[in-house]
């Protein structure tokens, strides 16, 4: 089950509190205040944790609690501490506090981690209170409550390439060709619901993540069809392949479909719109579907390949193409992503600060 939004309470552990006592040991009168402090509570944190593309595993528990600290002793002993809770969440996972809707942490990569409730302080024994004048305190403190939030975790997952298209443009098929990944295929719009991964795996010494995300529709910056359900996770993939249909079955005019999505990104953030795209006519084994190629090519004074995910025509020339483009990603300057969230987290009480794998066959293999 893929899960990409989820609201969990968090509440971090109470101190223990500390304790009244007197020390009583044979041949020592008046032996004075012994009481030991409270320990301190867990702290609720929550950690990025690779091998996973989904919250499904923190969907399933709504309330998560630190343990809380022990109480003092006699003797002067002091209460043991509670146990932190480390909640694991995949990366690329979006902290935010629910009724205050501020960004607590943006947790990227892997072992990113964020306290999102702190425990409380242990109380203080009676021993912490005696002073000359005041030599047998009877009282002590009890232990701080631990902070307490709802937050909402936002997945957005982090590919190196992602499909975009309209419905029904042929890339889950493009994505169960080129990797081992296994998304729902039909002949009917909306087969995707949620966004699949695949590793796709280029000679011996390369590979990238392709994600196959669900077909955008006009206004879904707005929230119609998918919308933001399928907006957010485009936003992390460093290249798009931009899939077009050479004949939608709407009789739609293929360029007017690719200006739609184009539209929609730009509305949704104008700076994907400036990512590396890779624009791609697919099911060319079609009848005319190379004219549509050329007549694109034309109007968008661009580049565009021509596949075909049936019969394998252009898959080499595709995934050159997203090797080359990725290489050039990683020789340019690293580039501030605005947006990013400092690592400081205010607690609580505090006003937010402004501040599938792919057969392991070389590229050639790919049927040309």
């Amino acid at each position: 089950m893929f899960v990409d939004r989820v609201e969990i309470y968090v509440k971090g552990g109470d101190g223990g509190r500390g304790i009244v006592s007197f020390r009583r040991e044979k041949y020592v009168p008046r032996g004075g205040p012994d009481g030991g402090d409270g320990g301190k509570g867990g702290d609720v944190i929550l950690r990025a944790v690779p091998g996973t593309d989904s919250l499904a595993a923190v969907a399933h528990q709504k309330h998560w609690r630190a343990e809380s600290g022990k109480p003092g002793g006699p003797n002067n002993r002091h209460g043991a501490s509670g146990q932190d809770l480390i909640i694991p969440v995949p990366p690329g996972t979006v902290v935010r506090d629910r009724d205050r809707g501020h960004v607590l942490r943006d947790l990227v990569h892997p072992g990113d981690e964020v306290v999102v409730a702190r425990g409380g302080r242990g109380g203080r024994g009676n021993k912490a209170f005696a002073t000359p004048t005041l030599r047998t305190p009877r009282f002590a403190e009890p232990g701080e409550p631990g902070e307490e939030r709802w937050l909402v975790l936002e997945l957005k997952l982090i590919a190196d390439v992602g499909l975009l298209g309209l419905p029904n443009a042929g890339k889950s098929t493009l994505l169960s060709r080129l990797s081992r990944a296994k998304p729902e295929i039909a002949d009917y719009p909306f087969t995707t619901k949620h966004p699949n991964l695949g590793l796709v795996i280029v000679g011996e010494d390369r590979s990238f993540v392709l994600a196959d995300l669900p077909g955008l529709i006009a206004g879904a910056h707005a929230g119609h069809g998918l919308g933001h359900e399928f907006l957010r996770h485009v936003e992390r993939t460093r290249v798009l392949v931009h899939l077009v249909e050479p004949f939608p079955a709407d009789g739609s005019d293929p360029l007017c479909n690719y200006l739609v999505i184009r539209r929609e990104l730009e509305l949704h953030n104008p700076d994907l719109v400036r990512r590396p795209e890779i624009i791609v006519v697919s099911k060319g084994d079609l009848p005319g579907s190379d004219q549509v190629c050329q007549h694109l090519a034309a109007q968008l004074q661009r580049e565009v390949l021509l596949i075909s995910a049936v019969t394998g025509l252009g898959l080499a020339d595709l995934v050159h193409r997203i090797v080359q483009v990725l290489k050039q990603q990683e020789q340019a300057p690293p580039v501030s992503q605005p947006g990013l969230v400092p690592a400081t987290v205010p607690s609580a009480g505090e006003p937010p600060s402004s501040a599938g794998e792919m057969p392991a066959d070389p590229i050639a293999s790919f049927p040309t």
